[in-house]
C-alpha cells in the first residue's frame, strides 16, 4: 500500500471507528472508501431548518479553580441548553485572579470528589441531550505537579557575552545560566539548569573551526579564556529540565508541564488520568464523545534525553557541535525577539547553519508526532473515544499534523480591527481567524474529513464590548476558513450569587449577566444551521497553495502557531484569501502531501482531492524528490505559479551540494515548458487586484464570477450529493456590497438556485434563475446561495433598504432590493420618523431614568450617558396619514442589538446589520406608538467601577484598556 494510502485510510478509519462506537448514527457514516454517505436533498434541509443537538455549538466550559458544587452545575447545563448550546468541553482551569470566590473549596483534580463531580456533569448531560467532552489534564499545555526527572518538558537554549580582546576573561556557570534562563509565560519555580558545552567564536566567522570549545571546563563550575584581539561571542548551550509550568493548571494538573518527546512518559500521564477516573465510576466510552488536548504552546521546549541520538539516526551526524549557532534569543512562547543575539555567520557557513535548523525542526516534528499525537490517539481509541486536538503550536508540521486526529482544531480570535479593516500590513487585522486554520481545514479535506473544530470567538482584548454582531462576523470568517463546528470560548463556571460581573477566566462573556444573553438564541440557531449544513458536503478547492515551510524552518525555526512572532513570507495569508473573494478555492498542501500524491490528466490527486493548478509561495527550499513530483505535474499538463522565487535549494546538510543539483535540475526540466511552470512577482499592494489580473492572464476559471470583488467580501463553495452551495460573506461593519454574479455551468446545470436562511431556517427561491444573480450583501451580511432540482416554493424577496428600491421591487420583480450604486444605498424615506424621543434608561444597576432626545445620537456622545449599560428604550408618538402608510420601518444606525414594537406589537429582532422591518400590517392611519428597544454592550459601564477589580482589569488597565463603544439608536429612522 501507498504511504498516501496508509496516511488516508489510517485516519479515516481512526474516524470511522471512533463514529461507530461513540456517535449518533445520524452524525455521519462512512463507507469503506472513506467518502460520507449523502443525506436526501430533503433530509439535508430538514437538517438545516432543525439542527440535531451535535451541530449547535459547543462551549469551553471552565471549572474555575475546580470551585464547583453539584446543584450549580445542573443549573449552568440547563442554562446553555436553554441558550442553544448543544455541547460542553469540561475543562478545569486555575481561578481567575481578583475575584471573589465566596470561600468555595477547590476539589483537587482526578480526586474521588472531583470523579463523583464529573459522573454527575455527565448524567446531566446526557438526560437533557447534551454532548461532552473532557479536556486532558487542565490548562494548556498539560502537566502535574507529580512528574519527575525527564517526564518534565525541557528546552536547550543559549546564553552569550559578547567579548572583546584581547581580554583574560571568566565566567560562572551561573552567570551564564542567568543569561540563557528563558523568559517564558508561565516559568516553573523548579527547573533545573545544566551546560552542555561552552564555545567561544569570532563576532564574525564563516567556518566551524574558527570555533573554540571550551566545555571541558563546564565540570569547574566556571570558565576561563584568554580572549585574543578582536570581538568575539562567548556561547553557553543550556539544557532546563522543569522549563515551563502549566499555563492557568487547576489544582491536581498544575505544576511543570509533561514532555512531550518522552513516549513512556506520555503514555503514564494518559493512562493514568484514564485509568484513575475509570476505575471508579466505570468506561467513559459513550458518555464522553471526545477527549480534547490544546495547542502545544510548548515555549520552546525542544529536548529528551535521548534527542541527540535520535538526531543522529535519523540525520546522520552530530547535533550539539552545531546547535549553539541554529539558535536565536527567545522569549515567551518560545517566540524570538532578537535575531542577532550571536555572532554574525558568514554566507557560506550560514547556508550550512539553515540546513541544520531545518534538520533539528524536522527531528523534533517527527519525534512529537510518534511520541505524543500517535500515542494520544491510540490512547483514545483504546478507551474508545474520539481524539479532538488543536495539533500545533512550535515544533510540529502545521498541516499532515492534523492527518492524525479525529476532529482536527484551530481557532478564531475577536480583535479590533475586525469589521474595520483588512490590513496588507499586518495579515492578523480585520482576521478573526487564525493563520493556522486553513492549514488544519485543508488537512480535513486532504483526508475526507468534514468535521473541522475550532476554537471560536476567543476574546481577551473586547471583552465586555463583543456585540452578537461581532460574534456573527467572527464566526462567518471562521467559516470561511473551513470551520465547520464552533467550540466557543468560553463559558465559565459562575455562581450567580457571585459579585459581579461573576467568575471571569478568560473569553467571549458567555454569561447570563451579559445585557445581550437574551438574545443570544438568535446567534447560536444561525451556527447551529450552518454546521448543520457544512458538515453534509466536502469544500471544494481546485487549486493548491504550497506555504514555505521548509524556508521557514531553515532560517528562521518553526513558529509559535496560531501567533508567530513572524509569519514567512508576511503576504502568506493574502494569496488564498485573494483566490476565494474572487471565485475560485483553494486548499494548502504540504511537501508530504505532494509526494505522496499522483498526477493523471493535468491534475495533482490525493485521495479524493484533485488539482489543476498549483500556487508555490516563495518556496526556494525543497526535497529533490517534492521536485519531481513538481515536475510529473507539469509533465501532465498541470500549471505551477511560483510567487517571488523558484526553488533552488535542498533541504538538509547532508549531500546538500549534490541535492541541491538535483532541485535546479528538476527545476530546469519544469523552464521547458513555460506555459505551465509561470514565474510571478508578488504585488507591493491590492494582492486581490493582483490575483485578478493573473485570473485573467491565464485563464484561471472561477466556478463563481464576482464583478466586483473586496476584500471584505468572500465565499467558500461544497458539494453534497445532487446539491451545490456558496457561502459569501461580507465582514465589515459599516458598508454594504452588491454583487454580480454569474456561475459556471457544472454548478447550475438542472439546478435552481434558492437562498437558505441560516437565521430563520427558511428557503426561498430566486425568480431570476441561477445563471446570473445580483447578490445585495448588507454590514455584517452572509447569504446562503444553494443550487438544488427542487424546483418549487415561495420566492425570494429581498428587504427593500429605501423608498427607490421598494419602487424598483414593485415594478421590476427581477431587479433585487438593495442592489445598485452606492448612492442609491442611501436611506431615503418617504415618510420620516424624526422629531424627539422619550427614552427609558434600564440599567442593570436597576436604576430606571426618563430622558428626552430632541435628536437622536450615539450615546457615547451625551456625557450622561455614556456610561449606561442596559436596555434604553425609545418612545415617540407619530401621525400617518392614509396615503403615506408605508410598509417598511428602516432604524438606520444602530449600535446593540434591536426590538422594533409599533402600536403595542413586535415587528421583530434584529442583532447584526441593517435593521428594517415590515411594519405595514401593523401600522394605522392616524396616530401610531413607536418603540425602539436597544440592548447595549457593558464595557462603557465597567470602565467606571474603579473599585472593580475584574472590570478595570479587562476594559482599563494596560493592554486591555478599552475605547469608548458607540451605543443606542443613531438612525435617522424612515418609514417607506
Amino acid at each position: 500500500m501507498k504511504r498516501r494510502d496508509f496516511l488516508v485510510r489510517g485516519s479515516l478509519l481512526t474516524t470511522g471507528y471512533s463514529l461507530m462506537k461513540t456517535m449518533p448514527a445520524w452524525a455521519g457514516r462512512l463507507s469503506p472508501e472513506g467518502a460520507y454517505a449523502g443525506l436526501p436533498a430533503e433530509e439535508l434541509y430538514r437538517l438545516f431548518k432543525d439542527p440535531d443537538m451535535i451541530y449547535r455549538p459547543f462551549v469551553r466550559w471552565w471549572w474555575n479553580g475546580d470551585k464547583v458544587e453539584k446543584e450549580e452545575l445542573a443549573r449552568e447545563l440547563r442554562l446553555l441548553k436553554e441558550a442553544g448550546i448543544g455541547g460542553v468541553e469540561i475543562n478545569p482551569i486555575k481561578f481567575p485572579p481578583r475575584t471573589d470566590d465566596m470561600g468555595k473549596r477547590a476539589i483537587q483534580w482526578l480526586s474521588p470528589e472531583w470523579i463523583d463531580l464529573l459522573q454527575f456533569t455527565l448524567k446531566e448531560a446526557e438526560s437533557i441531550g447534551l454532548t461532552c467532552d473532557l479536556i486532558v489534564g487542565s490548562g494548556w499545555p498539560f502537566g502535574a505537579e507529580y512528574l519527575r526527572g525527564e517526564e518534565r518538558s525541557q528546552v536547550v537554549l543559549i546564553g552569550t557575552h559578547k567579548l572583546e580582546g584581547p581580554l583574560d576573561y571568566e565566567v560562572s556557570l551561573f552567570d551564564l545560566f542567568k543569561e540563557a534562563d528563558p523568559a517564558v509565560t508561565s516559568p516553573f519555580a523548579g527547573r533545573r539548569m545544566e551546560m552542555l558545552s561552552v564555545q567561544l567564536a569570532p563576532a564574525k566567522f564563516n567556518a566551524m573551526e574558527q570555533v573554540q570549545d571550551l566545555s571541558s571546563q563546564i565540570r569547574e563550575g566556571g570558565v576561563t579564556v584568554s580572549i585574543p584581539p578582536g570581538k568575539y561571542v562567548l556561547y553557553g548551550l543550556v539544557k532546563v529540565t522543569g522549563s515551563m509550568e502549566v499555563i492557568n493548571g487547576a489544582p491536581g494538573a498544575n505544576g511543570p508541564v509533561l514532555n512531550h518527546y518522552n513516549e513512556a512518559a506520555v503514555n503514564k500521564y494518559l493512562y493514568h488520568m484514564s485509568d484513575t477516573i475509570q476505575k471508579q465510576i466505570g468506561p467513559l466510552a459513550g458518555r464522553v464523545r471526545a477527549f480534547f488536548s490544546d495547542s502545544m504552546e510548548l515555549e520552546g521546549s525542544n529536548w529528551s534525553a535521548d534527542m541527540e541520538a535520535e538526531f543522529k539516526k535519523r540525520r546522520g551526524y552530530d547535533l550539539l557541535p552545531w546547535l549553539p549557532f541554529t539558535m536565536f534569543k527567545t522569549g515567551g512562547m518560545g517566540n524570538i525577539y532578537d535575531f542577532n543575539y550571536g555572532a554574525e555567520l558568514g554566507e557560506e557557513l550560514r547556508d550550512k547553519i539553515e540546513r541544520v535548523r531545518y534538520d533539528f525542526e524536522l527531528t523534533k516534528s517527527q519525534l512529537i508526532r510518534e511520541r505524543f499525537i500517535k500515542p494520544f490517539t491510540e490512547w483514545c481509541r483504546d478507551n474508545k473515544i474520539q481524539s479532538r486536538v488543536q495539533a500545533y503550536g512550535r515544533g510540529y508540521f502545521p498541516l499532515e499534523g492534523s492527518f492524525d486526529v479525529d476532529l482536527p482544531e484551530c481557532e478564531t480570535w475577536i480583535k479590533y480591527g475586525l469589521g474595520k479593516e483588512m490590513s496588507e500590513t499586518d495579515y492578523r487585522i480585520g482576521r478573526a481567524y487564525t493563520m493556522i486554520n486553513k492549514y488544519v481545514s485543508s488537512a480535513a479535506h486532504l483526508n475526507g474529513r468534514r468535521h473541522v473544530s475550532c476554537e471560536e470567538l476567543t476574546n481577551t482584548d473586547m471583552v465586555f464590548n463583543d456585540t452578537l454582531e461581532i460574534l456573527k462576523v467572527a464566526g462567518d470568517q471562521s467559516a470561511i476558513s473551513g470551520v465547520t463546528h464552533p467550540i466557543f470560548h468560553g463559558f465559565n463556571y459562575s455562581p450567580p450569587t457571585a459579585p459581579f460581573p461573576g467568575w471571569v477566566r478568560y473569553g467571549t462573556f458567555f454569561n447570563e449577566r451579559n445585557t445581550w444573553w437574551p438574545y443570544v438564541r438568535r446567534f447560536t440557531d444561525y451556527k447551529a444551521r450552518l454546521s448543520a449544513l457544512l458538515q453534509q458536503g466536502d469544500m471544494f478547492a481546485d487549486i493548491a497553495v504550497l506555504p514555505p515551510i521548509s524556508d521557514m524552518w531553515s532560517i528562521y525555526g518553526a513558529q509559535n502557531e496560531p501567533f508567530p512572532s513572524l509569519i514567512y513570507p508576511t503576504w502568506q495569508t493574502f494569496i488564498w484569501e485573494s483566490i476565494h473573494q474572487s471565485g475560485n478555492a483553494c486548499d494548502y498542501i504540504s511537501e508530504e502531501v505532494l509526494r505522496q500524491s499522483d498526477t493523471k490528466e493535468g491534475k495533482l490527486l490525493f485521495g479524493t482531492r484533485k488539482y489543476h493548478t498549483l500556487f508555490l509561495i516563495k518556496v526556494e527550499w525543497m526535497e529533490p524528490a517534492t521536485a519531481e513530483k513538481l515536475f510529473n505535474f507539469v509533465a501532465a499538463g498541470g500549471r505551477i505559479f511560483c510567487i517571488d522565487g523558484l526553488p533552488n535549494k535542498s533541504v538538509g546538510l547532508n549531500d546538500h551540494d549534490q541535492r541541491d543539483l538535483e532541485v535546479k535540475g528538476w527545476v530546469d526540466k519544469m523552464k521547458a515548458f513555460p506555459d505551465l511552470f509561470i514565474p510571478l512577482k508578488k504585488p507591493e499592494a491590492n494582492f486581490l487586484q493582483w490575483y485578478r489580473d493573473v485570473q485573467r492572464k491565464y485563464k484561471i476559471t472561477p466556478y463563481v464570477n464576482i464583478d466586483n470583488p473586496n476584500p471584505f467580501v468572500t465565499q467558500v463553495r461544497y458539494q453534497a450529493e445532487s446539491l451545490e452551495w456558496l457561502l459569501f460573506i461580507n465582514s465589515h461593519l459599516e458598508e454594504s456590497h452588491t454583487l454580480q454574479l454569474s456561475f459556471s455551468k457544472e454548478m447550475i446545470n438542472g439546478r435552481q438556485a434558492w437562498i437558505w436562511d441560516a437565521e430563520t431556517g427558511e428557503r426561498y427561491r430566486i425568480e431570476t434563475g441561477p445563471g446570473k444573480i445580483t447578490l445585495d450583501l448588507g454590514p455584517a451580511d452572509a447569504k446562503l446561495l444553494v443550487f438544488d432540482k427542487e424546483k418549487k416554493g415561495p420566492a425570494w424577496k429581498p428587504v427593500p433598504i429605501s423608498a427607490r428600491h421598494l419602487e424598483l421591487r414593485e415594478t421590476d420583480p427581477e431587479s433585487p432590493a438593495g442592489a445598485g450604486d452606492p448612492a442609491s444605498q442611501q436611506v431615503a424615506g418617504n415618510w420620516s420618523a424624526a422629531g424627539s424621543w422619550s427614552v427609558d434608561f434600564r440599567h442593570i444597576d436597576g436604576s430606571v431614568k426618563t430622558v428626552i432626545l430632541d435628536t437622536l445620537k450615539d450615546l457615547k456622545d451625551i456625557p450622561e450617558l455614556v456610561s449606561f449599560c442596559g436596555t434604553a428604550i425609545y418612545r415617540a408618538d407619530r401621525e400617518v396619514g392614509a396615503k403615506s402608510k408605508g410598509q417598511w420601518l428602516n432604524l438606520g444606525k444602530v449600535a446593540g442589538v434591536s426590538e422594533l414594537i409599533v402600536n403595542g406589537q413586535s415587528a421583530g429582532v434584529q442583532w447584526y446589520g441593517r435593521r428594517i422591518l415590515p411594519v405595514g400590517h401593523l401600522l394605522q392611519e392616524g396616530n401610531n406608538t413607536l418603540e425602539v428597544r436597544i440592548t447595549t454592550v457593558m464595557g462603557n459601564y465597567l470602565k467606571t467601577l474603579k473599585d472593580n477589580a475584574i472590570a478595570q482589569y479587562w476594559t482599563n488597565e494596560n493592554r486591555k484598556n478599552q475605547p469608548l463603544q458607540s451605543m443606542g439608536l443613531i438612525g435617522p429612522v424612515t418609514i417607506y
